[in-house]
């Protein structure tokens, strides 16, 4: 596979339960395949360790650049924050589910929640204002809809 960043190519690296496709030499980014990263994502897992990627001095990326799938062909990755507190920016295939961590993401991802329980409990944190927000909106539109009930109901009496 071709590196989708530097466009170097991508050797397989054992990682933990995993194998992920690295830029060796390269621009030192990492490819994992659908679900992967879940694996390895928190720093209690502990493959990080094993995962060592030698990268090219003075070797830049343009990490705000769009970038092709390097497993599935004409397709375009999408870029997104990789968790609620949005700080590191990610590219996933809308094809294949895999991603693409430039260098010293993961690094990055595995720094932010210790535990999934931490990623839950600030996920739970995050939606709480939309959840409350939700909540004023139905009662917006439940008092909206007696409103209108009532007005039909005049004017049916009122028309007959």
């Amino acid at each position: 596979m071709r590196c989708p960043a530097c466009g170097g190519t991508l050797s397989p690296v054992p990682v933990g339960v995993i194998t992920v496709d690295a830029c060796q030499g390269g621009c030192g980014g990492i490819w994992l395949d659908n679900r992967e990263l879940q694996k390895i994502d928190e720093a209690a897992e502990d493959p990080g360790a094993a995962l060592r990627v030698e990268s090219a001095p003075g070797r830049e990326v343009d990490r705000n650049r769009r970038r092709d799938c390097p497993k599935c062909p004409d397709t375009m990755m999408m870029q997104h924050y990789s968790s609620v507190l949005h700080e590191v920016m990610v590219d996933e295939c809308p094809g294949c589910g895999g991603y693409w961590l430039d260098a010293g993401e993961l690094e990055r991802i595995r720094a932010e929640f210790p535990t999934e329980e931490a990623r839950k409990d600030a996920v739970g944190a995050a939606s709480a204002p939309i959840e409350a927000e939700m909540k004023v909106q139905l009662e917006r539109e439940r008092f909206q809809a007696q409103r209108l009930s009532r007005i039909g109901g005049l004017l049916r009496r009122y028309w007959h």
